[in-house]
């Protein structure tokens, strides 16, 4: 599975509904949503709500949310209310991760763990059988629009070595920096699932999403 995962931090809210779907005609399978705090991450984006909204205005597709917030436990079952697919938390907001990951799981969701660029892949060597998707960040995050952060490709080489060497079935997904240029490569070392806003939503999303998938077609 080689798939794009449109990042709605980089949509026109004003036109959120129509955006996502000539996003669905235009094959998108996944669409991902930022949540941001103000506090884990030095911006505030959206809540339940917007996720709601998101996942009526296209129930066809799978809805990645990404928890860039403090204490991620405690809105847990707020976002699980709104039928994502996957829940991400980071590795560092988390106390407790393998107990995030329980939970996540307990409301019948797959469970998403992620790194920082700088955070090491040792972090979450001991709960990688646990987890259906490990997200790398290849930007500091935050923001949208950032360029990606080039000693990321190798981490997710390694990642891609011991989910091979272990074995395991988990997603792959990567956030950050995401452009024509550079999706096949980032694809060739182990990401399954590329998270891209403005790669997408900057012009027209329907061309921009069909070229990023034509990309990754070709490497099949």
């Amino acid at each position: 599975m080689k798939l794009v995962s449109p990042s709605i931090l980089s949509a026109d809210f004003t036109r959120l509904g129509e955006q996502l779907k000539s996003l669905v005609s235009a094959g998108m399978e996944y669409v991902h949503v930022d949540v941001m705090d103000g506090h884990f991450v030095p911006n505030i984006t959206i809540g339940p709500m917007v996720c709601d909204a998101v996942k009526r205005a296209v129930p066809e597709a799978k809805m990645d949310v990404h928890l860039m917030i403090e204490n991620p436990g405690a809105y847990i079952d707020a976002f699980a209310k709104t039928n994502p697919d996957i829940i991400y938390v980071h590795v560092e907001a988390a106390c407790h991760l393998d107990r995030l990951v329980d939970q996540i799981h307990q409301k019948g969701i797959q469970a998403g763990v992620v790194l920082n660029p700088a955070s090491p892949l040792s972090l979450l060597e001991e709960i990688l059988s646990e987890v259906d998707a490990v997200l790398i960040m290849s930007v500091n995050p935050g923001f949208g629009g950032q360029s990606f952060i080039p000693y990321c490709l190798e981490k997710i080489r390694r990642l891609d070595e011991l989910r091979r060497g272990g074995e395991l079935s988990f997603i792959i997904a990567v956030d950050g920096g995401i452009t024509q240029e550079n999706i096949s490569e980032i694809a060739e070392a182990g990401a399954n699932l590329i998270v891209a806003g403005s790669a997408v939503f900057r012009g027209d999303p329907g061309m921009n999403f069909r070229k990023l998938t034509e990309i990754l077609n070709r490497m099949r």
